[in-house]
């Protein structure tokens, strides 16, 4: 694969841990966290936790996050990358979400208090029920029938990017800028001038596809290959007015060589459905 573009496509599972899954970039993930977080739980260091779920269910243990980390005050984090469309993903997030509560039972006498867990998704697409809206962060909690917060310290942060559209010009505030690097890092040949901050010179240099090492570079060509495979298959199946269905999808996705893993993600099939899809006659 001819790689061309400067920086890594952040949207990408390698380009994003990359980023911010590694130890010396965490001071990127928590300034990026600390824009969409309230104050009052403002990170000032972090820890990664292991990104696979070791549950108590076989059905626990397939859970693997992309991040999974516990700030200084003992505040949950799960940060999801999501590059496109898939059937139940609510559903998942809340699975999810559920994980780093139960990890929190203390064995004995415990009187049930919590830390705060926040589930941040950060989405290639928009929901179908916003497509009207432009919104770019939604902000989800538990609330009540007058609307009013009923537990605080569980809560849903979704970026659909694709709602944000602001130039280099039209950038304000910090969050502006992070969102504008998700969106925009690999189409770009130099830093922006309104991005010499600190935290985005290091981001831009650890980006940089011509530092990466053989291994590194190889571990990218595969990891876009898969981005650039799930985006076509969902632009075509999920497309403005070209809504299929499950199965049609599922061909697709088995045209482009994905594996099963990933087109039961995809679709919501099971496995059995798509080893019967695979060795399904031809109609041509």
């Amino acid at each position: 694969m001819n790689l061309k573009e400067k920086y890594v496509n952040p949207f990408t599972d390698f380009g994003f841990k990359k980023l911010f899954g590694t130890e010396p970039n965490k001071d990127l993930l928590i300034d990026f966290l600390n824009q969409i977080i309230p104050k009052s739980h403002t990170i000032k260091d972090l820890s990664y936790t292991s990104n696979e779920y070791l549950g108590y269910s076989d059905v626990d243990r397939k859970a693997i996050f992309d991040l999974f980390c516990t700030s200084e005050k003992g505040d949950k984090f799960i940060v999801e990358l999501q590059k496109a469309k898939q059937n139940y993903f609510k559903d998942r997030s809340i699975y999810y979400s559920t994980f780093p509560i139960q990890e929190q039972a203390i064995k004995g006498d415990w009187n049930y208090k919590l830390s705060a867990v926040f589930t941040v998704g950060i989405l290639d697409f928009v929901f179908q029920e916003d497509k009207q809206e432009k919104e770019v962060l939604h902000i989800v909690q538990l609330k009540d029938q007058n609307s009013e917060v009923f537990y605080d310290k569980l809560t849903y942060l979704y970026l659909e990017m694709p709602n944000f559209n602001k130039s280099e010009d039209e950038l304000e505030t910090h969050f502006d800028k992070w969102l504008y690097v998700f969106k925009n890092l690999n189409r770009l040949e130099k830093i922006p001038a309104k991005l010499q901050d600190k935290v985005f010179k290091k981001l831009f240099n650890s980006a940089e596809v011509a530092k990466f090492t053989k291994n590194e570079r190889e571990q990218y060509e595969e990891s876009l290959k898969i981005y650039r495979d799930w985006k076509s298959i969902t632009d075509t199946a999920f497309g403005e007015g070209k809504i299929e269905g499950k199965i049609e999808v599922a061909l697709v996705a088995i045209q482009n060589g994905l594996s099963d893993e990933m087109i039961v993600t995809l679709t919501g099939l099971s496995s059995q459905e798509i080893n019967k899809l695979r060795h399904k006659p031809s109609t041509k």
